[in-house]
């Protein structure tokens, strides 16, 4: 069996490829950067989302399987109508070309923000009902929406979008790539700051989600939610990072009240309710059905950061 990963060069998309392989399927990668692409005898430029039919129906042939894990985020810069051509109108491409002659099943790795935005306190699940707050959340929920009704179209329903929380790893980027410079200062930090509870998932537990997926016997449904084990607070990840890098935890005990009195007097509540939001992921179903999530995310995380610092 062969199967297409799109965004075969990002920080998920490397490990599905290494997953995939390690499982022996054959693998064709795809990417918009595709002198980032070892060498390969199956690779392919990823088309544009204008790009003509016949560029899609190509990197279909002889697939029996496609992941899409190709994304356009933490760009500023793209604004609405970038992300829209990126998340949603690619993805609908994608889609079609494989409901026509693809086989197997079509895994979109899409995000909670699909769901819910950075301020968002709760619990995400498959039955959360969708209200992205960003361009990015929009564009992925158009994604998800846009490749559903391509297959409801071809009358198949073995699609599915997979949400993840933040995902960490070597090559990450956003929040947590912050989190971890600033893990990597003598700086002290206000614990009452960072008490709210955050679902993250490692970029090995979304790509073991996704051969789950694949190799899962059952009908799909529209949507799962992964996650590791258990959240963490965002005092324990710098935490684990400072440790991973061999530095203190300078953590302060300052309480959060004076800190969110202060955020709203300079205008920055919605900064202040996003720094401090509890957003728990919950994998319950895709455990269910045999998946088994990381249970040990600190420990990931020091290792993650030890492994940083040893690489400079």
């Amino acid at each position: 069996m062969k199967v297409l990963v799109t965004g075969a060069t990002g920080l998920i998309g490397r490990q599905v490829v290494d997953q995939l392989r390690e499982a022996g399927f054959d693998v064709r990668v795809a990417s918009r950067r595709p002198e980032r692409l070892p060498a390969a005898d199956d690779a392919f430029p990823l088309p544009g989302a204008e790009a003509p039919d016949e560029a899609f129906q190509a990197l279909m042939r002889d697939v029996t399987h496609v992941v899409h894990c190709a994304a356009l985020n933490n760009d500023r810069d793209a604004g609405e109508a970038g992300y829209r051509a990126a998340n949603a109108t690619l993805t609908g491409r994608l889609a079609k070309a494989a409901a026509a002659s693809v086989g197997g099943r079509f895994i979109y790795l899409s995000s909670i923000r699909a769901v819910a935005g950075p301020g968002f306190s709760g619990t995400i699940s498959e039955a959360t009902p969708p209200a992205p707050q960003c361009a990015y959340g929009r564009s992925k929920r158009e994604g998800e929406i846009a490749m559903l009704n391509a297959y409801a179209s071809a009358g198949r329903t073995d699609a599915t979008a997979l949400r993840l929380p933040p995902v960490y790893g070597e090559g990450m980027k956003g929040n947590l790539a912050a989190l971890m410079r600033l893990a990597d200062t003598a700086l002290p930090l206000p614990a009452g700051a960072l008490a709210g509870l955050r679902s993250l998932a490692s970029c090995e537990t979304a790509a073991d989600a996704v051969l789950h997926l694949l190799g899962h016997p059952e009908p799909l449904r529209p949507a799962y939610v992964a996650g590791d084990a258990s959240p963490v607070a965002l005092s324990e990840i710098i935490t684990a990072f400072r440790q991973g890098l061999g530095r203190p935890p300078r953590l302060l005990p300052v309480p959060a009240l004076p800190l969110r009195i202060a955020a709203t007097l300079l205008g920055r509540r919605a900064s202040w309710q996003a720094l401090t939001a509890t957003q728990i992921c919950d994998p319950s179903l895709l455990a269910s059905e045999g998946w088994t999530p990381e249970t040990d995310t600190p420990g990931r995380l020091r290792e993650l950061a030890r492994r940083s610092s040893q690489a400079r």
